[in-house]
């Protein structure tokens, strides 16, 4: 019998350490489950604008949240023993401090992007130089910063007014996914021959000055 009682006691515990780290997970599975607007934001390479509204998800974190609270039962605060609230709390800062850098990388790398097109790539457009082709030496770089201001602006909106808790950002990067292949690709691609393009315009000290110049604009 004692055998008994003290397997269910485990048992117990076992559970209640299943659902604290279980509503999370829920929580991202459930909300995959809503429907996204896809609008074309980006010509010719399909990226989209993923937008949820503002009081649409407000409304569906409310109806989510009341979903998965326990019924019946106590709170996961009152049921979890001291090291396993501990525990909980240090994965939820730690997670909450990815999700931030995260988001700062992003913001450092569309900003590099920025400076590179404003700075370099157009002012050569501008130029219409002989015998530089901007296109082979920058690809699709334009398309590249579109898309990625596009990602920057999700994980924005999906952080924003939501509970670290609640922060569901692998949805962003799943819906994103192919537009991001797609522009990513093209550029992949035509890296190699960017390079030996660029190599071949620094042994012309025409062209050569030119690209220096810019990239002295950048510094």
């Amino acid at each position: 019998m004692e055998s008994k009682e003290a397997t269910g006691k485990e048992n117990m515990v076992t559970k209640k350490k299943n659902l604290a780290f279980l509503r999370p997970r829920l929580y991202m599975l459930e909300r995959r489950k809503t429907d996204t607007v896809v609008e074309s934001s980006v010509s010719g390479d399909h990226s989209g604008a993923l937008r949820r509204s503002q009081s649409d998800r407000t409304e569906y974190n409310q109806k989510l949240q009341e979903k998965m609270a326990p019924q019946g039962e106590c709170s996961i605060a009152e049921t979890s023993t001291p090291e396993e609230e501990h525990q909980m709390r240090r994965m939820m800062a730690k997670r909450e401090k990815i999700i931030k850098e995260l988001i700062q990388t992003e913001k450092d790398y569309l900003n590099d992007l920025e400076l590179c097109v404003r700075e370099v790539v157009q002012p050569l457009r501008n130029k219409k130089i002989d015998r530089l082709d901007v296109d082979s030496l920058f690809s699709n770089i334009e398309s590249v910063h579109q898309i990625s201001a596009k990602l920057l602006s999700l994980l924005k909106e999906a952080t924003t007014d939501v509970e670290p808790a609640m922060q569901v950002i692998g949805e962003v990067f799943l819906q994103i996914k192919g537009p991001l292949e797609d522009i990513y690709k093209i550029y992949c691609y035509h890296h190699d021959e960017a390079h030996s393009v660029l190599e071949s315009y620094e042994k012309e000290e025409e062209l050569k000055q030119h690209l220096s110049h810019c990239i002295q604009s950048l510094k």
